[in-house]
């Protein structure tokens, strides 16, 4: 790690807090989570999940950090905002840091891409990672006069708030979807408008396991990882390697609906999606099912729609057998699940509303990963010492008689919509430039397959790409130049030869400015599904 500011051990600037519930005083249990933070133990779990005996408890007091040392390196650590202590768990690490150090500044570096890093590099444990404090004393902190980190907290939290502001406008998009859902077809359950409700198997015309990966032999491709069917986004695993071998059955088809098998966790056994496109150069693995529907029996839009309810949900829940820890459904599970089926043009006009908001949606993600973008090289910047911090105002100072713990702030976001995967080919093109050629083509493919149909960017690429190498290798000065341009500029004419991106406008052209190639500032390209 390289930055104009000093760069010191964290340990010379916090200090260990150990202090018990002894008096066994009436103090609330609370949780650090990833996502909220200090979060009330029963309005999280929704049940009561600590030990009646909480005398061994360790308390908590306004301004002091809290964290996991298990879960801290996916951000489970925060520092209490409360006017009054709380109680957290014993396996609890619980510290404070010196004057000179701004509790805002330090939560955002470690939960940054550098800070993570530092928080991989120093834990310690033959089971499972865990990061002790000792660990944490050890960890390199670029440390600005005290002025200057309120500053950089302060203008990385209005970019944190954009970022929450445009996620509540997704979510609020996905409740108008739930309303329109109820209003037109009603609770599934209760069934109170009368449609009829077979068995599945009458909608579908067949079902196949996808491909185990022992049969695959050499043969790779672009492979569906799990998170392809847990997440809302598919998301893949990419290889150059052809599938001449490969029956074509495991190929995703036009009205193919892929579930998930099995899974750890039972919330995530049988979500489902349905493949953008037909293709020939992806296969799914066995852990996902594809479901062949009937078009004119079942929508795509209203099967998904109705496969997120709580009707279908408690049927596959209570259906799943449970070997190992795993959860697992199977074909005879999906074929006998009981599902809703209106007349197909009242499925068809819930389609068009769908479409409509699907398409508001992927806009508002496109904003959501420009802003993360933008969050992430200004973090990068802010750390580097590189920010002209001069105009940059002071938040103001707290009226006396206010308490002076610091409001509640966003979480900071550290891993973007659009998501550039690590993989083997990093380190080869960090230590020799000539092989970074595979790596860009890489990403630029996971890239484009997450765009939603959206304007694909090249400036976005890029910066999202100089992100990802800094957040991977916080110590490497490796940036690109501009003759990776050239890389990326062949990518993208392969792209636009293969239909996989499509010129939206008429403008087109290659120049220079100040030699930085400015290609894609002057033609316009829509990124399509392979």
């Amino acid at each position: 790690m390289k930055s104009r500011f000093p760069i010191v051990e964290l340990g010379k600037h916090v200090r260990q807090i150990s202090q018990r519930n002894r008096a066994e005083a009436d103090v609330e249990v609370f949780s650090v989570t990833n996502s909220e933070g200090f979060t009330r133990s029963t309005d999280y779990f929704r049940k009561e999940v600590f030990s009646k005996d909480v005398s061994n408890y360790k308390i908590v007091s306004p301004g002091q950090f809290a964290y996991n040392p298990s879960r801290i390196n996916v951000g489970s650590i925060d520092y209490l905002r409360h006017d009054n202590p709380v109680l957290v768990s014993p396996l609890y690490i619980v510290f404070e840091g010196n004057n000179d150090l701004h509790a805002d500044y330090l939560l955002r570096y470690l939960k940054s891409g550098w800070g993570n890093a530092q928080i991989r590099a120093n834990t310690e444990g033959a089971v499972r990672d865990s990061l002790k404090f000792k660990g944490l004393e050890s960890i390199n902190l670029p440390l600005p006069p005290l002025d200057d980190q309120i500053r950089i907290a302060y203008l990385l939290g209005k970019v944190e708030e954009l970022i929450a502001r445009r996620k509540q406008h997704l979510q609020q998009l996905d409740d108008l979807l739930k309303s329109v859902f109820q209003e037109m077809f009603g609770d599934p359950v209760r069934n109170e408008k009368g449609w009829d409700r077979p068995e599945f198997q009458t909608l579908i015309s067949g079902m196949r396991n996808g491909l185990s990966p022992s049969k695959s032999g050499t043969h790779q491709g672009r492979v569906y990882t799990l998170s392809a069917i847990t997440g809302n986004r598919f998301r893949e695993i990419y290889k150059e390697d052809s599938f001449s071998q490969i029956h074509q059955k495991y190929f995703p088809a036009s009205n193919d609906f892929l579930l998930c098998r099995g899974n750890g966790n039972l919330a995530l056994v049988g979500k489902g999606y349905f493949f953008p496109a037909v293709s020939t150069d992806v296969i799914f693995p066995d852990t996902i099912i594809a479901v062949s529907i009937q078009p004119e029996a079942i929508d795509r839009a209203f099967l998904e729609a109705l496969w997120k309810t709580m009707f279908i949900r408690q049927q596959i829940e209570s259906n799943a057998r449970t070997t190992n820890g795993a959860h697992k459904i199977n074909q005879g599970v999906i074929e006998k699940l009981t599902v809703l089926k209106p007349p197909i043009g009242i499925q068809k006009q819930y389609a068009v509303i769908a479409k409509e908001v699907e398409g508001i949606k992927c806009r508002y993600h496109q904003n959501l990963t420009d802003l993360e973008a933008l969050y992430g090289v200004l973090s990068q910047q802010a750390f580097k010492g590189e920010l002209d911090l001069s105009q940059v105002a002071l938040p103001a100072v707290p009226i006396e008689g206010e308490s002076h713990v610091a409001a509640a702030v966003p979480v900071p976001i550290t891993t973007p919509v659009i998501e550039l995967p690590e993989n083997d080919l990093l380190l080869p093109a960090l230590q020799d430039r000539t092989q970074l050629a595979p790596l860009l083509r890489f990403w630029l493919e996971a890239y484009r397959s997450q765009l939603c149909g959206a304007v694909f960017s090249l400036d976005r690429f890029i910066v999202a790409a100089q992100t990802r190498l800094g957040e991977l290798h916080p110590d490497s000065d490796f940036e690109l130049r501009t003759s990776d341009y050239e890389i990326i500029k062949a990518w993208v004419f392969e792209a636009l030869a293969s239909g996989h991106l499509q010129q939206s406008q008429n403008i087109t052209g290659y120049e220079e400015e100040g030699g930085k190639p400015i290609f894609g500032n002057l033609i316009e390209l829509e990124a399509r599904q392979a």
